[in-house]
């Protein structure tokens, strides 16, 4: 007994008053709740939302897409429809193709068209402007279409051309569509054939 009574004696304020202040009361389970807000509301985190936007890769590949039809297939029982899709893909940095996509929805004929153009890549032949050395012809279908070079004077086309262009990366160019046809997926297709024949050095008469 006389062991205790110098304990409590031997006790400083500090400690006195920590005693005789009440203990925090917690709930079953010995979690504390959280935080409420005016309304009575508890915070919650969302344990999906991650704390840091994650960065998204830049493709390498930009794409247009040229035209979108809806087709039509007739068979036994009847008629099935689906979409065609003919889209462009280039680097904008001398490299374009073109591509065309079947599928009952649209987005899945876009991404197969897209696969296709990256399958049929065309890597231009320019100069150190990024512009092309000579004036080159193509004719696809019914659509002729001539491009000339044209320094300090941008891109310089129509339609599906200009698409085509743009994603090519050139600059400097000018493209007149010689025919009547105002079919963009031959457009496209005669000016990729046109940019095909830059390998020759010898520029071709347009007739």
């Amino acid at each position: 007994m006389d062991k205790e009574e110098k304990q409590t004696e031997t006790n400083t304020p500090a400690e006195e008053t920590k005693k005789s202040a009440p203990e925090a009361v917690l709930p079953a389970g010995g979690e504390k709740k959280a935080p409420r807000g005016r309304m009575g509301r508890e915070f919650k985190k969302n344990p999906r939302r991650s704390p840091r936007k994650e960065t998204r890769v830049k493709p390498e590949f930009d794409h247009k897409t040229v035209s979108v039809r809806r087709v039509t297939r007739v068979v036994a029982g009847g008629r099935r429809f689906s979409f065609s899709v003919t889209l462009v893909a280039g680097n904008r940095k001398g490299v374009v193709g073109v591509g065309q996509g079947k599928a009952a929805d649209t987005p899945v004929a876009v991404e197969k068209a897209f696969r296709a153009a990256k399958k049929n890549l065309l890597t231009i032949r320019t100069d150190k402007n990024m512009s092309i050395p000579h004036e080159v012809y193509a004719k696809f279908g019914s659509s002729r279409v001539a491009i000339f070079p044209a320094p300090s004077r941008g891109i310089l086309a129509g339609s599906s051309a200009r698409i085509v262009l743009e994603l090519a990366g050139l600059g400097g160019v000018n493209a007149k569509i010689l025919s009547g046809s105002k079919n963009k997926v031959n457009i496209a297709k005669a000016t990729i054939k046109a940019l095909s024949e830059l390998s020759d050095m010898s520029p071709r008469k347009i007739q």
